[in-house]
């Protein structure tokens, strides 16, 4: 591949790193023609983009993003494919359902960047799936914010409640 050809990979790689904000590097060797059909079709259903990444042009392209991947560099080793992401928890979701879906265990983890944190490893996967998106913590904050007015307003219902049957 001549030079020219590998600075507009790393400068295509570095556009996708940052339109998201998260990343995951994942092994998904071996995958069968249908599986991997398969599993870029839930990639795109949940709005992940899936790309298949020569090890040294990633190391490049994050070499030329803002702030230190070096934490990731052990991760770039055999084949890689990087998942990018706006939902943190999403490709660690879909890496873990569809891996006990098939056989060969596959796509694996290798290391992510989520919410500004490094994991590495496929011992990470469990903390991975568990963490809440933006959209679910704000969901979290408008159920406990509505909880104090919920039960006022069922303490003066029921309150209400006695007095129309005292009145009966």
């Amino acid at each position: 591949m001549k030079k020219e050809d590998k600075s507009v990979i790393i400068d295509q790689i570095l556009a996708g790193l940052n339109d998201y904000s998260h990343f995951y590097i994942a092994d998904a060797a071996g995958l069968t023609a249908d599986l991997t059909s398969d599993i870029r079709r839930a990639c795109f259903k949940k709005d992940i983009k899936l790309v298949v990444v020569k090890n040294t042009l990633l190391k490049k392209a994050l070499d030329k993003k803002d702030g230190d991947f070096s934490q990731l560099y052990s991760a770039l080793e055999g084949p890689t494919a990087l998942m990018l992401s706006n939902t943190g928890n999403a490709p660690a979701k879909l890496i873990k359902e569809f891996s006990k879906g098939n056989k060969l265990g596959k796509p694996t983890l290798k290391a992510a960047y989520v919410e500004e944190g490094f994991y590495v490893g496929a011992d990470q996967l469990d903390v991975l799936a568990s963490i809440k998106s933006k959209n679910e913590l704000i969901g979290d904050i408008i159920a406990l914010l509505q909880s104090p007015m919920r039960n006022i307003i069922s303490g003066l219902q029921a309150k209400a409640e006695k007095e129309a049957e005292s009145n009966d």
